[in-house]
């Protein structure tokens, strides 16, 4: 394996002076970026973005299901299957990126066992749809910090819905930030499951800047990743401290074995 990860930038958050996401794409490839991703694209450039892309050679990592649908209210369930389709054709031009889904909100009165059930049936749904479109979708549990209420702040019920629904298109997303929040023991709640990560986020604690600003242990993290067999690319999805040239090296020191 590579002595270092491929490292992916959030441009939602990082070269913002750059302008708008398409100007983003190509700061970020000067600064060395060959991966990108974003949140929402209902508001963001996607034509000229595509051609960004074509321009740099860059490739998007991912980007989020939009608009966000709860996947454990029933009463949500066709606005999210139909979110996930919306999603799947109008970013087909940006190279079908890996497409981000969150859970949504616990739903008052409802049992652990049936918000279980809702959740399988639509994740279902939509793994048909990128099946059928040869698309990943990605599940990210969040946390209680910044959302009280949401269904799915837990990996391992992360990996138990992933699971349940049993298709080669649905994959967690792992975010160490979120993780952290919720103390959870990474090698823990990863052991003999890294094969349903498909993609990997950091950013440190507290604060969500960079690795190597705050308390985590980024060698042990990283030693961790790969001696469970993770060797797919790390999303920088964290607000930058510094200029992103140093931001990148930072980085690039503390993700290396």
């Amino acid at each position: 394996m590579s002595a270092v990860y491929q490292l992916s930038s959030c441009i939602e958050w990082q070269f913002a002076e750059a302008g708008d996401l398409a100007a983003r794409l190509r700061a970020a490839r000067d600064a060395g970026f060959d991966l990108a991703e974003f949140h929402l694209w209902r508001d963001k450039p996607i034509e000229a973005m595509a051609a960004a892309l074509g321009e740099t050679g860059m490739r998007l990592t991912s980007l989020c299901v939009d608009p966000r649908r709860s996947i454990v209210d029933p009463a949500e369930r066709d606005a999210m299957i139909a979110a996930v389709r919306e999603t799947i054709e109008a970013t087909a031009i940006l190279g079908k990126p890996d497409l981000i889904v969150a859970s949504g909100f616990r739903v008052e009165g409802m049992s652990e066992e049936a918000h279980f059930a809702n959740a399988v049936a639509a994740l279902r749904a939509a793994a048909d749809a990128a099946e059928a479109a040869g698309v990943q979708l990605l599940l990210e549990p969040l946390n209680t910090r910044l959302f009280a209420t949401m269904y799915l702040v837990s990996t391992s019920l992360g990996l138990d819905l992933v699971e349940a629904v049993n298709s080669p298109n649905l994959r967690l997303l792992y975010d160490v930030w979120h993780s952290a929040v919720m103390g959870e023991d990474m090698g823990a709640v990863l052991a003999d499951r890294i094969h349903l990560v498909g993609h990997v986020q950091v950013a440190d604690m507290p604060d969500r800047n960079e690795p190597g600003t705050g308390t985590l242990d980024w060698p042990a993290i990283t030693q961790t990743l790969r001696a469970l067999g993770y060797d797919g690319a790390i999303g920088l999805e964290y607000f930058p401290t510094m200029p992103m040239e140093q931001s990148l090296a930072q980085s690039r020191r503390m993700l290396a074995d």
